[in-house]
């Protein structure tokens, strides 16, 4: 039965984050924000919300006060509207025509 040593495994890594979390509630608290930050960075605070909250209930269960946040740590890509330097397209070369010379060998 190898899903009941997994779940025996599981149970014992949870035991554990408990016990770490009662004797560091502080540290795991600080991490738990510092993750928050650097996920809703990386996704461009897509997820903000759903982090938030995720970061907020850790905050509920270490006993810590959660600051509230206002916005993701950066802002929506935007595309602005109207360029900011006037950009003129290169000029297409125009073709040269070829002439015919009388070393051509089909040209007799």
């Amino acid at each position: 039965m190898p899903s009941l040593k997994r779940l025996t495994a599981i149970a014992g890594t949870a035991a554990a984050a408990r016990s770490y979390i009662r004797k560091n509630p502080d540290k795991v608290s600080k991490m738990a924000a510092k993750a928050g930050q650097f996920i809703d960075k990386r996704t461009k605070g897509k997820y903000h919300h759903q982090i938030d909250s995720a970061v907020r209930k850790v905050h509920s269960m270490t006993g810590q006060t959660a600051a509230p946040t206002t916005s993701p740590t950066t802002t929506p890509m935007t595309t602005p509207t109207t360029p900011t330097t006037a950009t003129t397209p290169a000029p297409t070369p125009t073709p040269t025509p070829k002439s015919k010379t009388s070393t051509d060998s089909t040209a007799h």
